[in-house]
């Protein structure tokens, strides 16, 4: 294993090292020039009274400055939050004040939020701007490049402190403690990024989802700590992430489910005209791949797509390659973090083979920020802690999720997981995007609802609502198919492919109170 993680060592050996490569705007960063930056930007931080352990609030889409910001905080032991761009103002604002935000740096892109974040910000942290900034914000480019570009005097490892997306319920700051170390050192997630994932100096790592989310960020700056080089898309797009695995001989990539549904989709003689030789480990995770999208991504990429199981949370780490997960279909794979348990609603340990809650034992420490009561929830009388997935192990003790117990549905005194039929509806060749969620039912409770992005919009119509319902029924139990299906233009997904499913639920329940 590398033993070098700084990329101080890779931008005195060769400067001109590429570290980061903006792929719509055509920027670079060299590992000097990320360097320079990072150490700039540390040094106005402590300017500002930022110290170890204090935390700094960062609002931007995927550019230049995103990473340099990252960095310098990574080497001052602070805590940075990078906030979704797809939250409200108010959101934004909750969590700034959550978090104990010193800093605020906001890109220029979300200016029409500016002045909502002044009035409510303005009394409690220093406001910056990265391009042309508002009123009231000072220019993060103008501040930094008056200091410094030596190390600041008391360095030391920061972290981030991500927020869960909120998808059931508010979001939550996920806090770890702070390596006792200086930065540059190995890390917990460096040793088991680089151990399962072999990032490292020729890795060039295709990034396409925001880097505000856990996974892309975390496997990006692991990357660039391992001396590899990050290309960043500003959004996802099926065919120019495949372009960009040819022309950039990109080795590693990091999707998501509904990205490889997106790519699949597009029209065979142009999605196999990409060459994608140079592709050696394709990585997947973040929500559940139904298995004849993961079947068919093995048969056009071959045995290099590896998934993984995890929360931002990291109080456990389930991984599985191509080969383990033929052998083991559908399985997320065995634990490389902690041990895995299956329990009951009480948190007692459930037999091999019974679904219950996932829990870790002998994981990553973490704590819910400011909210010790959804800390304690997390937890059993063992100490073991759950993210609230519901799932199965087999003998081999690879794991099987069924779903989030936050949307389980209960029809008539019965549990239904509404994942199955979001694969089965997914794999429907006029079916782009497919959300299964419990809604209000005067006799059972509940009752299963589909809600479907067609491919083509035109074909919405009651006949095929009953062909999707018959075709869920062909295939899966007649309980757990939706009783109706909605037709809508899009989801609402999170950038990063989580599926919002409490804003549906959560619509349709209004509406059944009002009467609609």
């Amino acid at each position: 294993m590398n033993e070098t993680y700084s990329p101080d060592d890779f931008a005195e050996a060769d400067p001109d090292r590429l570290a980061f490569y903006i792929c719509d705007s055509g920027e670079t960063v060299s590992f000097a020039q990320l360097v320079t930056r990072a150490n700039q930007g540390a040094h106005l931080l402590r300017d500002l009274g930022v110290q170890t352990g204090d935390h700094i609030l960062i609002l931007m889409e995927n550019r230049r400055e995103f990473l340099e910001v990252c960095f310098a905080a990574d080497r001052a032991g602070i805590y940075y939050t990078t906030v979704s761009t797809q939250l409200r103002a108010e959101e934004i604002i909750y969590i700034a004040h959550d978090c104990g935000a010193r800093v605020l740096i906001v890109s220029d892109h979300f200016a029409p939020l500016a002045e909502a974040l002044r009035t409510a910000l303005g009394s409690t942290c220093a406001l910056f701007m990265v391009g042309l900034a508002s009123p009231g914000f000072d220019s993060w480019s103008k501040g930094v490049a008056r200091l410094p570009e030596t190390p600041i005097a008391d360095p030391a490892q920061g972290l981030d402190m991500l927020y869960s997306s909120g998808t059931t319920g508010r979001p939550k700051g996920i806090k770890w403690p702070l390596p006792d170390q200086p930065p540059g050192k190995v890390t917990m997630l460096i040793e088991l990024l680089t151990s399962l994932f072999d990032y490292g100096p020729e890795t060039r790592y295709l990034n396409p989802a925001p880097l505000y989310h856990a996974a892309p960020l975390r496997h990006a700056m692991v990357t660039i700590k391992c001396g590899g080089c990050v290309f960043v898309m500003k959004k996802f797009d099926a065919e120019t992430a495949l372009s960009i695995i040819e022309t950039r001989a990109i080795t590693h990539s990091q999707w998501v489910p509904t990205m490889f549904v997106r790519m699949l989709k597009l029209p065979e003689e142009r999605r196999l005209s990409y060459n994608i030789a140079s592709l050696s480990m394709a990585v997947h995770a973040a929500a559940p791949c139904p298995l004849d999208v993961k079947r068919r991504m093995l048969d056009w990429w071959g045995p290099i797509v590896h998934e993984y199981y995890a929360g931002t949370e990291n109080n456990g780490f389930c991984a599985i390659t191509a080969e383990e997960w033929l052998e083991h279909p559908g399985s997320v794979g065995r634990a490389k973090l902690g041990r895995l348990h299956i329990c009951d609603e009480a948190g007692v340990e459930l037999p091999i083979g019974t679904e219950g809650e996932v829990y870790f034992s002998e994981g990553h420490s973490f704590v819910y920020h400011n909210d010790p009561a959804k800390t304690a929830a997390s937890r059993n009388a063992a100490g073991w802690t759950t993210l609230g997935d519901i799932g199965r192990l087999d003998r081999d003790g690879y794991l099987y999720l069924t779903d989030r117990k936050s949307f389980v549905i209960n029809s008539g005194g019965v549990n239904i997981y509404p994942q199955e039929a979001e694969n089965l509806l997914i794999g429907h060749p006029l079916v782009v995007d497919a959300a299964v969620i419990g809604i209000p039912n005067e006799d059972f409770g509940e009752e299963v609802k589909a809600v479907v992005q067609l491919a083509d919009m035109s074909q919405a119509s009651a006949d095929l609502e009953r062909q999707l319902i018959d075709y869920c029924a062909e295939r899966i139990a007649r309980m757990k198919c939706p009783r109706s299906v909605d037709f809508r233009q899009a989801l609402p997904r999170e950038p990063t492919g989580k599926l919002m499913k409490r804003l549906l639920r959560d619509e349709y329940r209004q509406r059944a109170q009002e009467g609609s």
